[in-house]
């Protein structure tokens, strides 16, 4: 056990939890072999997201201990080799860490489409669907989805199928539209969301070029976290914008 020289086993024991304790930035080098796209800022988002939770010296600096590096490796694995949601991640890490004896859940593509359509709502899951299901699953007429086709608010895929996400498309459009905001008002929202997406491809293109097989495939993980910050950000500007005008 370790002792200072004028301190008692308990003091030792805490110093040498100290000295085990890493800055932020040896963690960042700590995990870089294995995950080389990781940035500071990826394990900020992840403690923001409940995924860690660091220690903080009496100043404000972050200390992680050696559980706490583990438990990033965990969560970037499962998201390298499941394409696993950070909801999901987070909730089978923390039944792990409460001793309960629970499977890894299913990775792939299937994961992100239930989440969009709602696993609680009884809704389809398959990842592609015909137009009579999208006007049925999104409750618009034919008149209304062919209108918002021609301001390319929502496209057919190849086939003339639609993913999930034209059904919350669908149903935001019509929500809005109650309000009054037709689809020609929308179409400077579609150039917002057009511009985001194209700022996400720009920092996850050269993931997607990269070597490492397992860097490419964390591409499509990096460019989910991307765009959910991106959306989170646009919220918070659109309230901080309203406030100005309303105050």
């Amino acid at each position: 056990m370790l002792r200072t020289p004028t301190g008692g086993a308990g003091h030792g024991t805490a110093a040498a939890a100290d000295e085990r304790a890493m800055s932020i930035g040896t963690v960042l080098l700590r995990l870089r072999d294995e995950f080389p796209e990781v940035t500071i800022s990826k394990i900020r988002f992840l403690e923001t997201e409940g995924l860690v939770e660091p220690g903080r010296t009496p100043s404000g600096y972050r200390k992680f201990s050696p559980a706490d590096v583990d438990r990033l490796a965990q969560v970037l694995r499962m998201q390298r080799d499941h394409y696993l949601p950070l909801k999901v991640i987070r909730e089978h890490l923390d039944a792990l860490a409460r001793g309960e004896r629970v499977p890894l859940p299913p990775g792939g593509q299937g994961d992100l489409v239930d989440d969009l359509w709602g696993r609680d709502r009884g809704q389809a899951t398959a990842a592609r669907i015909g137009r009579s299901e999208l006007l049925a699953a999104a409750e618009v007429t034919e008149d209304q989805l062919t209108e918002w086709e021609s301001y390319g608010l929502i496209a057919p895929g190849p086939g003339g199928s639609y993913d999930a996400e034209a059904v919350t498309v669908a149903r935001l459009v019509a929500d809005l539209g109650r309000f009054g905001l037709e689809p020609r008002h929308l179409r400077a929202v579609r150039a917002a969301a057009e511009r985001e997406a194209g700022l996400v491809e720009q920092v996850v293109a050269p993931l997607r070029r990269h070597r490492n097989p397992q860097t490419r495939a964390h591409a499509e993980a990096t460019a989910r976290e991307l765009a959910e910050l991106s959306v989170r950000l646009h919220a918070a500007l659109v309230q901080t914008a309203l406030k100005v005008r309303f105050h």
